[in-house]
């Protein structure tokens, strides 16, 4: 499929066949927080950094994604929920593949929560935007997460290969998980997915020797790059935040050097 292909160079690094993501979707879910109040500096600010892509709902292109600066991939998001809602987990579609078509994207992503009471639902949504991404040519990225009832801990390599796996098995041409906490963990979950495996950033960290450390363990086990928010557009430096893990990302540098590219 060379239209998937083409898009998916916009990003994937050719070189590295890695890619640095920054997800800047949060406007939906919870409203406009540090980081993203003006869109156009966020983005500009990351792409400037050397960011493959960035992730927004629709209104993203409208408001800011390539009006100036450096170039950057947009792959904007189809399902959402809000704070606000009872059962935040349910992830509901609020766009489609053909609009994100006009809109400019290079590839779309979806969210789904494996053990949530809809799980059935969101893999349904899924796997039709899996058909109508092969249908147009249009790179999918599955944001895989374990949460619900069942889920004891959604970190746990058990739930979150099983994760990366029904991605890879639905279609998907990169999947979006935790990180399992070690290199050695996480390599189970690269092992049984066919598809690049990168990790999600949570929760806003402590040091950012913690965000680089959990980088480079994911490079170690095979991982293909990350789709990290808070720890990037929240952080002091933005652009030079991005500038690092990308080193780490890209070219294999060690913790130590990534930290030094932060201070200059």
């Amino acid at each position: 499929m060379i239209g998937k292909n083409i898009r998916l160079e916009r990003i994937i690094s050719r070189r590295t066949e890695c890619s640095v993501i920054v997800p800047m979707d949060h406007g939906v879910s919870v409203g406009p927080i540090p980081g993203l109040i003006d869109l156009g500096e966020a983005v500009d600010e990351v792409a400037e950094g050397g960011a493959n892509a960035v992730i927004g709902h629709v209104g993203l292109p409208l408001h800011g994604h390539r009006g100036y600066g450096k170039d950057v991939g947009l792959i904007l998001h189809l399902s959402a929920s809000t704070s606000m809602n009872a059962d935040p987990n349910q992830k509901v579609l609020v766009n489609n593949v053909e609009r994100c078509i006009k809109m400019g994207a290079d590839a779309v992503s979806i969210h789904v929560n494996l053990g949530a009471d809809t799980e059935w639902q969101m893999l349904r949504d899924l796997g039709q935007v899996s058909c109508a991404c092969m249908e147009w040519g249009m790179p999918l990225l599955a944001m895989m997460y374990c949460r619900g009832k069942k889920i004891k801990n959604e970190y746990d390599v058990k739930v979150v290969k099983h994760a990366a796996r029904v991605a890879a098995e639905l279609g998907c041409d990169i999947v979006k998980v935790n990180y399992t906490g070690s290199p050695e963990s996480f390599k189970e979950v690269v092992d049984g997915c066919s598809i690049p495996v990168v990790i999600a950033g949570g929760e806003k960290m402590e040091t950012v020797e913690e965000v680089l450390d959990m980088v480079k363990g994911m490079r170690q086990a095979g991982g293909r790059g990350v789709s990290i928010g808070r720890n990037v557009f929240q952080a002091e430096k933005p652009r030079k935040m991005v500038a690092a893990i990308s080193a780490i990302v890209h070219e294999g540098v060690e913790v130590e050097e990534a930290l030094e590219i932060l201070k200059k």
